[in-house]
């Protein structure tokens, strides 16, 4: 897959282009649906796949500190669209000049002019240019005389609710862990370097590693059951994991949330490598022990009951 920083560098035009444009935080379900009917037209038509999306994602910049946190890093976005066979991706970068781009000028200038595409497949919720004032009547009207044609993918839904990242950032928040999967198609990840802590879990007998997180958003506090890849050591370091979120209530109660993950059946040090943590399932909410003998025990517990929802089919 091709990446390139904006349509000004694209170069040549892609190879007979089917088009998509969004920002596909979380690349779930909805945006795969999209994407596979891109992808489908464009091996039909023996061209060439395209996302056009943007970084930073729009709302950093118009809504700043509002803004909601984002479910995937450009890094993990870029493998799960290279994973859903796309062959190029524009990531135009989005400021507060480039907001006040008029719809018809970002159609005419940065998707006809510098793509080509025969075809363009949106969502149905997809609205562009100066104050979102891009319709899809717009598009529809202008696809046409520009030389391309334009579909609107509808929604899809689970459980009678569209899915959307909206929705899955209300269950993470809720460490609905599983129902969020359904939503995204995989386990929800956050990625992190792992920094050094208080080493407090060594004397438990259950050392973790200290995430700092690059994904914007953990789930609930509470403990699940998950699991771990070493990424300095490709896919193929895999490991079984029960991970803590929250501010450990047991010691400091005021302390930052943090993610921290004991790696079953590991053995050796991980601090300053970069490690990816999965969410399976939920297995209890955080809570406040006695000191740490009751923790210990507890954390035992958790450790069991991880590998015994891991192991299920």
């Amino acid at each position: 897959m091709r990446v390139v920083r904006g349509s000004a560098a694209i170069g040549p035009r892609p190879r007979r282009p089917v088009l998509t444009i969004g920002n596909f935080d979380g690349v779930h379900i909805g945006h795969r649906a999209i994407l596979r009917t891109v992808t489908d037209r464009a091996h039909a038509l023996d061209g060439e796949a395209v996302v056009y999306t943007f970084d930073p994602h729009p709302r950093k910049v118009l809504q700043g500190a509002r803004a909601p946190g984002l479910l995937t890093t450009i890094e993990q976005k870029l493998e799960l669209l290279a994973a859903a066979q796309i062959d190029l991706v524009v990531l135009e970068p989005f400021d507060a000049e480039f907001a006040k781009t008029p719809p018809e000028f970002f159609v005419r200038e940065h998707i006809q002019a510098r793509i080509a595409p025969l075809e363009v497949y949106v969502g149905y919720d997809f609205h562009y240019g100066r104050d979102r004032e891009g319709s899809m009547r717009l598009l529809t009207e202008l696809g046409p005389r520009l030389g391309f044609a334009v579909t609107i993918i509808p929604e899809v839904t689970i459980g009678s609710r569209d899915v959307s990242s909206s929705r899955i950032r209300s269950l993470l928040a809720e460490g609905a862990v599983e129902e969020a999967k359904r939503l995204l198609g995989r386990s929800y990840a956050v990625r992190g370097r792992v920094i050094e802590g208080d080493r407090r879990g060594r004397t438990l007998g259950f050392p973790t590693a200290n995430l700092e997180p690059e994904t914007e958003i953990l789930p609930a506090h509470g403990v699940y059951a998950g699991r771990a890849r070493i990424l300095d050591q490709g896919s193929a370091a895999l490991f079984d994991a029960v991970t803590n979120v929250g501010r450990r209530p047991t010691f400091k109660a005021d302390d930052p949330p943090l993610a921290e993950a004991h790696l079953l059946d590991f053995s050796g040090d991980l601090y300053g490598r970069r490690i990816e943590l999965t969410f399976e399932a939920r297995l209890r909410e955080e809570r406040r022990f006695s000191g740490p003998d009751e923790l210990r025990e507890q954390i035992a517990r958790d450790v069991a009951a991880g590998r015994r929802r891991l192991e299920a089919p």
